[in-house]
């Protein structure tokens, strides 16, 4: 583990807050996998994967995406469940991995840098350290790495709703009794230290998306399932066997960057200076005053870190 290092700023891309990427359906094995894209803007630009974290879609990676599109051709999809994606038949991390890896076989686009945020950072470290030939590089922004204490996750108060039975009805109906804009800042107060880095733009973005999941009568069920799997992935990751989250980080090889922040309220803020410990090639940035969706709330310091990983392992490749 290094310290990561950050890019000129001047060197990323310029201009106004990107309105949200344009996105189509596709089809893969009988299910909707709703992709957004951020096209390249510069010559060579490389192929790139965005994953977002629990209750989160696509739209969460616009504007790392957008001062990224010099150097890399993205995409972001929305995980079964969630956006515009269908429900899936599945929610454990294996599953949502296995959805990743099929995207990419199908989308054939070279090993991509892969990105992922808390839940798609644990999706991510899974796919890379089990398919590397589909990673370049990797970036994590506070990936939700196994950790024991509840308290230290404001979701740990909804761990004992794990076991009542129909919780997914009663969390839809404790869901849709609050309203969409009161809804949106509660999701944003947990995941962002300073909301006033929050533009009026994303915020009402947040706004229509809560709008978007109150019509999905699968989402709640998603929203639970996939958190009682992240605990699921939780206790395996400590018990003897060769699916452990943090056994899967030794194996990755590819250069990763990992983004923790120091007030994030929803993964212990010792798992991403752990994270970088495991994985053999990292690099570390730990980010004061920031909560869990980096990319979100400072953008630009996240995609210098990017540029400067970009920057290093093109070096490599190229040496002689």
């Amino acid at each position: 583990m290094k310290r990561a290092a950050l890019g000129a700023d001047e060197l990323l891309c310029q201009g106004d807050c990107p309105p949200p990427w344009p996105g189509r359906p596709v089809l893969l094995d009988g299910l909707v996998t709703y992709v957004r894209e951020t096209p390249a803007t510069g010559p060579g630009a490389e192929p790139a994967l965005y994953v977002h974290g629990l209750g989160g879609s696509g739209q969460n990676w616009t504007d790392l995406a957008g001062l990224l599109a010099d150097r890399l051709d993205g995409q972001a999809i929305d995980l079964p469940g969630f956006g515009f994606s269908e429900p899936g038949r599945s929610y454990t991390l294996p599953a949502f991995a296995d959805r990743v890896i099929r995207y990419l076989e199908y989308a054939d686009r070279g090993p991509v840098h892969l990105f992922g945020n808390s839940l798609g950072g644990a999706v991510s470290v899974r796919v890379a350290g089990l398919r590397p030939d589909l990673v370049r590089t990797l970036t994590l922004i506070s990936p939700a790495m196994p950790f024991l204490d509840p308290r230290r996750s404001l979701q740990g108060r909804m761990l004992p709703l794990l076991a009542v039975p129909l919780a997914e009805r009663l969390a839809y109906r404790r869901l849709t009794q609050i309203e969409p804009e009161e809804m949106a800042l509660q999701v944003l107060s947990a995941c962002v230290a300073d909301m006033s880095r929050i533009n009026d733009q994303r915020r009402r973005e947040a706004v229509e998306e809560i709008r978007v999941r109150y019509t999905a009568d699968h989402y709640a069920a998603a929203y639970l399932r996939t958190l009682r799997g992240l605990v699921s992935s939780f206790v395996r990751a400590y018990l003897p066997g060769a699916g452990s989250l943090w056994r899967i980080a030794r194996l990755v090889t590819a250069p990763t960057l990992v983004v923790g922040g120091r007030h994030d309220r929803l993964v212990d803020i010792r798992v991403a200076p752990q994270v970088a410990r495991v994985i053999p090639d990292s690099r570390l940035l730990m980010l004061d005053g920031v909560g869990h969706v980096a990319q979100l709330e400072v953008p630009r310091t996240v995609a210098r870190a990017v540029t400067a990983l970009l920057d290093e392992t093109g070096r490599l490749r190229h040496r002689p």
